[in-house]
């Protein structure tokens, strides 16, 4: 975990937020949108693993390959997820508002439902079609007040205002009809594809519930053709006679996926309101093994590295194979200035980690660098290259790798590795900047000169 970044506030769950990303375009790109609300996110391979367990039985019952879905975690206390592309985006507040996996189990459905039915692309056809008419109608209404202004009929240029105001107003309703059907349709999805895989549809009836309760599913609209959603009450009560339909309605979470989904939710608390949310999270339990390690985790963060050592230290005596409590040994290590043993840590996070994921074999890299051993470098690079395979969209690694080939004076490859962490990140002007730099010092055609060609030649879509 090395950023949380900063909370974005959204509003609704699912398409709504789609749409609120894609309103001032017909044809939106994911880097469009992710660019201009800078959404804050979290990369952070507990978590990440967790949510793809949750997603992967889900996506085959959709017929959707697991490995060509991303899910990404957005550091947002709201209750929230929403897709775009072959994206699904989760906010940390999902889980943590989540008491048990089955709730954010059932969000997920939810979301799937709108990416395997194509939602997101036929909303876009929508937005396009609602913009066309906004548009006729406003040119219709300015044509009518321009007439009765050449006539001198006020009563006619009076028509024209009223068509240019209803135009907007009639796309705008057409575009949340369109949408409380897609809701609909998302719904029936998730209870079908919680059947397929043996999974109670009660944590989606729970969530959507809670929504309803906190008034933040379908906004306060008494119109219901205004609202985004469908009506809370038309909602909930067809999923409370279909979800009851389920054979597996009273299906629990085993305790180990309980155990998991508790640690992810002592993570986020930890790192979004310290010891008091920590608290405020697992009061009724606060010896729990989860809630001692978002104690743990707000120790360290609060700055105290030796205790939060000690106290992830016992919860390592006590679950000697979790790797994340491993991982975050390492981080801890690594904060407190000991770059040997977070790098003995991490290696030993990766080696227990069944998700096998970049960001801990990175780190293993990343703790050498920090060492700052010139004779350990090569290492470090295998080390981060071999994590940046899994996880190419490791941004910060580059940079680790830049610091590593730049120690041992390969200049031409730390300038790339700078290159591609730019372009990773985002930040596609000072990419292309260092791609030029480093060509220059790599013969024509060589494989690195062609990495550094493939970021110069590539256009990027500006908005």
């Amino acid at each position: 975990m090395k950023d949380w970044g900063r909370r974005l506030s959204t509003g609704c769950l699912a398409v709504a937020i789609a749409f609120a990303s894609v309103a001032t375009s017909a044809t939106p790109s994911f880097a469009q949108s992710a660019g201009q609300r800078r959404l804050p996110v979290v990369r952070d391979a507990e978590i990440e693993s967790l949510v793809k367990d949750y997603a992967a039985p889900i996506l085959k019952a959709a017929g959707l390959s697991p490995s060509r879905v991303e899910i990404v975690l957005v550091n947002d206390l709201a209750f929230n997820a929403f897709v775009a592309g072959r994206r699904i985006f989760i906010n940390t507040g999902t889980l943590l508002d989540s008491e048990t996996p089955n709730e954010t189990i059932g969000v997920i459905a939810h979301e799937v439902g709108h990416l395997a039915g194509g939602h997101q692309e036929r909303l876009r056809d929508q937005i396009a079609r609602a913009q066309t008419i906004a548009v006729v109608a406003g040119l219709l209404g300015a044509g009518v007040a321009a007439a009765g202004a050449a006539s001198g009929n006020s009563s006619v240029a009076g028509l024209g205002g009223g068509l240019m105001t209803s135009g907007g107003g009639i796309a705008q309703r057409g575009l949340f009809a369109y949408q409380r059907t897609e809701e609909t349709t998302a719904d029936r999805s998730a209870l079908t594809y919680l059947r397929k895989t043996g999974q109670s549809p009660k944590g989606l009836l729970d969530s959507f519930e809670g929504l309803m309760r906190k008034n933040m599913l379908a906004g306060v609209s008494r119109t219901t053709y205004l609202s985004s959603h469908p009506a809370p009450q038309d909602r909930i009560g067809f999923l409370q006679t279909a979800a009851r339909e389920s054979p597996f309605f009273d299906k629990k979470d085993s305790p180990e996926q309980q155990m998991r989904h508790d640690f992810a939710r002592a993570k986020i608390a930890a790192y979004n309101g310290g010891a008091t949310q920590v608290r405020r999270t697992f009061g009724r339990d606060l010896l729990s093994l989860p809630a001692l390690y978002g104690d743990a985790i707000a120790t360290h963060l609060a700055g105290s590295p030796k205790a939060a050592l000690d106290k992830i230290d016992a919860l390592i005596a006590k679950q000697p194979n979790n790797p994340w409590f491993q991982e975050f040994r390492g981080e801890i290590l690594m904060t407190a200035g000991r770059a040997g043993d977070a790098e003995l840590a991490f290696a030993k996070a990766a080696k227990l980690d069944k998700s096998r994921s970049g960001l801990i074999q990175a780190s293993i890299g990343q703790a050498i660098v920090t060492g700052g051993k010139r004779e350990k470098m090569k290492d470090a690079i295998a080390q981060i290259q071999r994590g940046l395979e899994a996880d190419p969209g490791n941004a910060s690694a580059y940079r680790f790798l830049a610091m590593a080939y730049g120690n041992l004076g390969q200049i031409g490859d730390a300038e790339l590795a700078t290159a591609e962490g730019y372009w990773e990140g985002g930040n596609f002007t000072q990419a292309k900047i260092f791609a030029a730099r480093a060509q220059q010092k790599f013969r024509p055609d060589s494989p690195q000169w062609r990495r550094a060609q493939d970021i110069l030649v590539t256009k990027v879509k500006r908005s």
